[in-house]
């Protein structure tokens, strides 16, 4: 029937227009070879293109969770996980993941578009292109292969006022002004040669709400992850901006510094040790002896170089305040530090006993963060976040089913429920008052805590956070560690990521909160800023005796925030509890 010189160009599930002409051409050649009377070509010439679709396109993107599913699967069954039938079903939620993946690559590109348009991706040789349909011009492109929504694109015209190019299956687009704004120096004659947009270069187009617009491979990389808090199972998982260009899971495989987003297990540390949010610290330089940090002398300081004098541990936390945090590590000791941050699943040899740990100079991955964060978010319960319930035969039968543990369990508690209590209202702040305001604004709720992270030199951005039935960590860095660029700390290259997700996961869900748990007595402070007294929570047995203190605090039975929606902490079976 034919033997088309670009197959690619006529593939009828991404070219359908294509398949269609090259379908009519095909049967009036028969006909006028004789293969086929008129009555037949009419006959053939009414029926309607039909194609089955590739069986493993589920509709959702999800390539990374099928990747660790196909590992988990394979790892049981090894070889009979490819030959019998065997199907996996993770706890993902359709919507919920799709949300993750849009805010991901939206957050992927605003970076990218923030940093400027590096030009021409490629040149293509259009000596033989005569027309703008030409299925030259597919062959041209068929080792570019489209990235979701960023198109590869031939330019067949360039000017500083219009661009036109062809696309994958024969279409040609029509670019101009807010179009060719981010790329508008590549237009100009006195733009680099290797670089200029012009007749035969390979670029990036991505259909806008009104318009085609120029884009670009982003280089820097992103992974993003939500689970819930009570028993693990993961909603949403990204692990890189596309799976077809990187494989490497950037939430399990990724060993980044998790910077100020460390903070939170420091100050939880020091909690156990006698501190309160009410603690008032120093924010003054300090410097740091090559004994203590394990290699030359350091003079840290902090992110805007500014120093608040005295202020509570509260503040401190919310402010991301660096000297506060590494005397709160001296205070404590860095070996009790590093052991007390294995509880929350980090590893010991990870994270060095060294003053640098208050900075999180450490190295986690996103997954770790999962785990740790939810140990605040749930009360201080360790649970294991996991992502196959089940694997079935091909009947249906269930050959293996994930027993997931279970916030609730005492057998699983790491932390006394006070601190996660004391934990969570000090990581409300951060949101309410600190470095992360962003998130209750767009959000338009309250209920959500958590910590931004950035680490030296702008090379990591981090915002881990969560609402009572969800936990959320997002992460946006290069794959070969460079500079983001000044002012891309975590609360605006990373948390941007995490409030898009969120604007989908918690849409219809009641703000809840933590209850106060027994044991806490109230305190009124002096407020080192001035302000007034000030009203804060302490542990009943860290209280100071009234002849110990110049100042007696007044005590009072604490009060508790309302609590109307939290999910239940659920008891389980006496056979589902881990040994």
């Amino acid at each position: 029937a034919g033997l088309p010189k670009a197959p690619s160009a006529y593939n009828p599930v991404a070219n359908p227009k294509r398949a269609r002409l090259r379908q009519l051409y095909v049967l009036r050649r028969m006909k006028e070879l004789g293969f086929i009377d008129d009555k037949q070509h009419a006959a053939a010439d009414k029926e309607q293109l039909r194609v089955k679709r590739d069986i493993n396109d589920f509709g959702v993107h999800a390539d990374y969770v099928a990747e660790m599913a196909r590992q988990i699967a394979y790892e049981r069954f090894q070889e009979e996980a490819y030959g019998s039938g065997l199907r996996v079903v993770t706890t993902l939620l359709k919507a919920d993941q799709e949300a993750a993946y849009a805010s991901l690559r939206k957050g992927v590109l605003d970076y990218d578009r923030r940093h400027g348009y590096r030009g021409a991706e490629a040149y293509v040789d259009m000596a033989g292109v005569k027309r703008e349909d030409d299925e030259e011009l597919e062959e041209l492109l068929h080792d570019h292969d489209d990235v979701d929504d960023l198109k590869a694109a031939i330019v067949l015209h360039a000017d500083s006022k219009q661009v036109r190019a062809y696309l994958r299956g024969g279409d040609v687009v029509t670019l101009t002004g807010d179009g060719l704004k981010f790329a508008a120096r590549m237009l100009d004659d006195k733009a680099p040669a290797n670089k200029r947009l012009r007749r035969g270069a390979l670029i990036r187009v991505l259909k806008g709400e009104k318009e085609w617009q120029i884009a670009q491979l982003p280089e820097v990389e992103a992974a993003f992850v939500a689970a819930s808090p009570v028993d693990g199972a993961v909603r949403a998982l990204v692990g890189g901006f596309d799976f077809n260009r990187s494989k490497f899971n950037h939430v399990t495989q990724a060993w980044r510094q998790p910077g100020s987003s460390f903070k939170p297990f420091i100050y939880s540390a020091a909690l156990e040790k006698g501190y309160s949010p009410a603690s008032v610290i120093p924010d003054e330089p300090i410097t740091v002896s090559a004994a203590e940090t394990g290699s030359l002398a350091w003079e840290p300081k902090n992110y805007d170089g500014k120093y608040e004098g005295p202020m509570s541990v509260r503040t401190a936390l919310a402010k991301s305040k660096n000297m506060v945090s590494i005397r709160l590590l001296q205070s404590i000791g860095t070996q009790y530090a590093q052991d007390y941050a294995t509880r929350f699943g980090f590893d010991a040899d990870k994270h060095p006993p060294y003053l640098t740990m208050a900075l999180g100079a450490g190295s986690v991955t996103p997954w770790q963060q999962l785990t740790a964060y939810a140990v605040f978010a749930n009360g201080g319960y360790r649970i294991d976040p996991y992502i196959v319930k089940q694997i079935e035969d091909a009947n249906g039968n269930v050959l293996a089913a994930a027993q997931p543990s279970l916030a609730g369990d005492e057998e699983l508690r790491v932390i006394d429920a006070r601190n996660a209590y004391l934990m969570d209202s000090m990581m409300h702040d951060v949101t309410r008052r600190g470095t992360a305001t962003r998130a209750p604004q767009a959000l338009k709720r309250h209920d959500i805590a958590g910590k931004t992270g950035t680490t030296n030199d702008y090379v990591d951005a981090w915002f881990c956070g969560y609402q009572p039935s969800i936990v959320g960590i997002a992460w946006i860095g290069f794959d070969q560690p460079k500079r983001l660029g000044n002012g891309e700390t975590g609360g605006f290259a990373a948390l941007p990521i995490w409030i898009g997700y969120m604007e989908k996961a918690l849409k219809g869900v009641p703000e809840s909160y933590m209850p106060a748990p027994d044991g806490l007595v109230a305190i009124t402070a002096d407020d080192p800023a001035g302000k007034g007294p000030v009203r804060e929570l302490v542990y009943q047995e860290h209280l100071p005796p009234p002849d110990e203190t110049e100042h007696i605090p007044t005590v009072e039975h604490p009060s508790a925030p309302v609590q109307d929606a939290r999910p239940k902490l659920l008891e389980p079976k006496p056979a589902e509890r881990r040994p």
